[in-house]
């Protein structure tokens, strides 16, 4: 008992839980978590100046049951003269009106209720009794569902609330500990049946994946512990690196985020992923966009080049759109026209996205003798100039040999059967006119020709850089 105290009061002091003079609102549903912690503030606060408040909350999934759990809560508290506020709220009614996960409903509206005391009561912190056991399962259940950072960081010891800040002082004990020490105590708890049934994640772990964990080591929840506090620490440190480089990096312009690709780059590949995740926080509210590794690794890939354009398009309508050193994010039809139409130089190299193009008269003899290049000869009066390189625009249509119609272009993509083409980010080549001379790489107007011709006086060479 006395060993059990000193770890969580250590811990409290380690992690700077609690401050004299604390308001605090345990959180107590009636279970054996729950009561060990309350039995162990009531033994607390004789040592430090705080004022304990409990709270209990019915969710009506039990029928009687439920019931009587917030009799036995209200009726130790009374007993303690401890102030208890609890209620009874309908989730199975709030179930049918709103569908969705019963657990997250819960949660909600049990976090809300407490939100509302410790407004109430001018109460500063809120207590929960999740246990390293709960900590080793999260970093599991975190670890199967995602594999990102955040989940595997595990519960923090506190963080902010609705209202204050959440503590969990009891994260460096066990659930077998807390169960020994209210024993000791002669306390008693309420056992909940339906964490004895697999219908949820959290249970199938805790009744089947834990226990062969703790066969190989009995220390695992306290190693889950420990290696959840690095992770939180080191990222935490990370993270303000990566928010001071942000700026360096990222700037805001109107609607617009636009990234400087070769700042980003000399930053060490932690710090980009944190630039990434920050930036991703700025477009998105919901925690599955700004917190998804997909679609920082997606960023992130955009990000290695400064060749030519590319375009990716993300959730929400947002669009990224990638013009040499600059990746430009917007939402829209605010959607910039960086990197969409670019005029073309006679008689000098382009690079475009994928491919390095060259257009001049043939008597500038150029030569080639570089793998990968396909050469095309046509007539300077077959088309207007100036010519330029944009994406396509729906409707587009190319004159194809043998073909007495102009050949719809989203038909030429699908007809080619390429898995690498991304239709609305290739490279196009109009002239003055807006008449299609080439599909980048694909097909070519019918007014060119791969052999030179007597009446050519112009040529077009496209060398292939995505293959290198």
């Amino acid at each position: 008992m006395v060993l059990f105290e000193k770890k969580v009061h250590d811990y409290i002091e380690e992690q700077q839980l609690i401050e004299e003079g604390d308001r605090l609102l345990i959180a107590c549903s009636g279970g054996l978590d729950s009561m060990g912690l309350l039995h162990f503030f009531i033994h607390y606060k004789r040592k430090c100046k705080i004022q304990l408040y409990v709270a209990h909350v019915d969710h009506m999934l039990r029928g009687d049951t439920s019931l009587e759990d917030r009799r036995f809560v209200e009726q130790f508290c009374n007993e303690h003269d401890i102030p208890i506020f609890s209620t009874s709220i309908p989730i199975p009614k709030i179930l049918e009106e709103e569908g969705g996960n019963s657990q997250a409903i819960c949660r909600r509206e049990r976090y809300n209720y407490f939100a509302n005391i410790m407004s109430q009561k001018n109460i500063h912190k809120l207590v929960t009794a999740h246990h390293a056991d709960d900590q080793l399962e999260s970093m599991l259940m975190s670890l199967v569902k995602s594999g990102n950072m955040t989940g595997l960081k595990g519960i923090a010891a506190k963080r902010e609330f609705i209202v204050g800040t959440i503590i969990r002082p009891f994260l460096t004990v066990t659930k077998m500990e807390i169960w020994q020490y209210l024993l000791s105590r002669e306390g008693t708890y309420r056992e909940d049946a339906s964490n004895l049934e697999d219908d949820y994640t959290r249970n199938r772990f805790r009744h089947h994946i834990v226990p062969l964990l703790k066969k190989e080591n009995k220390q695992v929840a306290l190693h889950a512990v420990q290696l959840a506090e690095s992770l939180q620490q080191d990222d935490e440190y990370l993270n303000i690196l990566a928010k001071d480089r942000f700026s360096y990096v990222v700037e805001k312009d109107n609607e617009q985020f636009i990234l400087n690709i070769k700042q980003y780059q000399k930053e060490p590949v932690a710090l980009q992923r944190r630039i990434i995740l920050i930036l991703l926080n700025y477009l998105y509210e919901d925690s599955s966009y700004n917190q998804s590794y997909t679609l920082c690794k997606i960023i992130m890939k955009l990000c290695k080049s400064q060749e030519g354009n590319a375009t990716i398009h993300l959730p929400k309508n947002f669009v990224a759109i990638r013009s040499y050193n600059q990746v430009v994010f917007s939402q829209g039809e605010t959607s910039p026209k960086v990197g969409l139409s670019q005029q073309l130089t006679l008689g000098k190299w382009h690079d475009l996205q994928g491919f390095r193009l060259y257009i001049g008269e043939l008597s500038d003899n150029i030569s080639i003798q570089e793998n990968s290049v396909k050469t095309y000869y046509f007539n300077a009066n077959s088309f207007s100039t100036p010519f330029k390189v944009r994406y396509r625009i729906e409707g587009d249509r190319i004159s194809l040999k043998g073909m007495t119609e102009a050949k719809r272009i989203s038909r030429l993509f699908i007809d080619e059967k390429n898995p690498l083409i991304k239709s609305d980010q290739w490279p196009i080549l109009v002239d003055a006119k807006d008449e299609i001379i080439a599909v980048i790489g694909i097909r070519v107007n019918k007014e060119l020709s791969s052999f030179k011709r007597k009446d050519d006086n112009m040529v077009m060479i496209v060398k292939n850089t995505s293959k290198n």
